[in-house]
């Protein structure tokens, strides 16, 4: 099937760019940013943006932000952050959600929007904090709270205590667990590493790896320009960098670990898994006319994106597997025509599978049905900078993060063809493909 995009790839009123992006430091959870609102983040990220690429307010026609776990204050995440970076409030804003690829759903569709005209510059992106969750209290709770909202005397609040449990004082916490099928991704994981015969040992040894490629991606100024230093802590210095890369990382460390999920003899543990996150991250996207017109410099074009869904049951995580081959098929291209490829790493066991099932023909020819060979994936074009295993994952957010990071990727290494890729929740996925500008 051909890309629904190609129809507007040659007119630059209607070509979506990437202009820029940036993103907070990602920081574990309870860590220096756990005085802060997801909001708060994105605020700082959006000034940051604004700051790296000069673009005047009043050209921001409107705002797309995605966030998984939405605090009920800030529920249009989106304006409340647009508005506190001094974007006027003349401009629409709106927050999407689609669990671990919600940015990048914010960032597909500004590029709808550039497409159809009705927008010329668009900051897109997400946020996430785990320091900060709502936690609800028990149904029943609740319903008799609501309910003595209609109560006129002090005794009628006795009616409280009518039938009323200790057990109803029990906090409810976000769920972890798919709603579908009660599978927490950890165990998921766990089956789908299985699946494609992944081992503990395999694991480990590319969660070290995505560990030392951020090391050496911030000891070399990869991520300099990236990521921007955001106040925090009872003084307000600024924190700079993220928190979670391990340089120290070895297999004998890891071994230790006991399985996280399914004990005693799961795959998946607290070291090859991504860890709670907090952090923003946003992209400036524009029409090539109106960067050009503005003085914005354009790193990518957005050739086209896709979005897939399959059984949350048994392939929770597959997505990429999934989406990549499709994306590259209807834009007639071959996997050894993309130098830069940058995935999620939910766990190291989900991508390891992915990549499995890339390489496997029957999973090619009766799953993806796509008319690209099986393949191996080139480890050196993938995420050669460390990847959310690393660097962190905070859920909203982490889509940006991935085109930023193969925006600039594809300048850097003089490449022409990038694919963004992720799983989410629900047994969804996504692709992306950029091309340098």
């Amino acid at each position: 099937m051909e890309s629904p995009m190609a129809k507007n790839d040659l007119n630059p009123k209607y070509t979506p760019v990437v202009c820029g992006g940036v993103r907070t430091p990602f920081l574990k959870s309870g860590t220096a940013f756990s005085d802060y609102m997801a909001y708060d983040l994105a605020r700082f990220a959006i000034s940051g943006l604004i700051a790296q690429t000069g673009v005047d307010l009043h050209n921001i026609d409107r705002t797309i932000l995605g966030t998984v776990i939405q605090e009920p204050r800030t529920s249009n995440i989106a304006r409340e952050a647009a508005l506190a970076a001094g974007i006027p409030d003349s401009k629409p804003a709106h927050t999407v959600t689609l669990a671990c690829i919600s940015a990048n759903l914010a960032i597909s569709q500004a590029a709808d929007q550039i497409r159809l005209g009705e927008a010329g510059v668009i900051v897109a992106g997400g946020t996430e904090t785990m320091s900060d969750v709502p936690i609800r209290v028990s149904r029943r709770l609740r319903k008799k709270l609501l309910e003595s909202q209609k109560y006129k005397s002090p005794l009628e609040f006795f009616k409280l205590l009518k039938g009323f449990k200790f057990s109803d004082l029990k906090p409810e916490l976000p769920a972890i667990a798919e709603f579908s099928t009660g599978d927490t991704m950890g165990k998921s994981c766990d089956k789908l590493a299985a699946m494609f015969s992944v081992s503990r040992e395999d694991q480990d040894m590319f969660a070290i790896a995505s560990h030392k490629r951020a090391a050496a991606a911030w000891k070399d100024g990869v991520y300099d320009s990236e990521v921007i230093p955001v106040p925090a802590g009872r003084k307000g210095e600024a924190v700079e960098r993220d928190n979670g890369v391990r340089a120290d990382s070895s297999p004998k460390k890891l071994a230790k670990l006991r399985p996280a999920f399914l004990k005693p003899h799961g795959t998946v543990t607290a070291a090859n898994a991504s860890f709670l996150t907090d952090g923003a991250a946003v992209s400036l996207i524009a029409s090539e006319d109106k960067a050009k017109e503005l003085g914005l410099t354009p790193k990518a074009r957005i050739v086209d994106y896709l979005f897939v869904s399959q059984d949350p049951k048994h392939e929770l995580l597959l997505g990429p597997a999934y989406a990549l081959p499709k994306i590259l098929d209807r834009n007639g291209l071959k996997p050894e025509d993309i130098d830069v490829y940058e995935f999620h790493e939910a766990f190291a066991g989900q991508i390891l599978a992915n990549l499995a099932a890339l390489s496997d023909e029957n999973f090619m020819k009766n799953k993806v049905k796509t008319k690209i060979p099986p393949f191996k994936m080139p480890m050196d074009k993938f995420n050669v900078h460390g990847g959310s295993l690393s660097i962190g994952h905070p859920f909203g957010a982490t889509g940006s993060r991935l085109v930023n990071t193969a925006a600039n990727r594809l300048h850097r290494e003089n490449a022409r063809y990038a694919v963004v890729a992720a799983c989410a929740a629900g047994g969804q996925g996504h692709a992306m493909l950029l091309e340098k500008y």
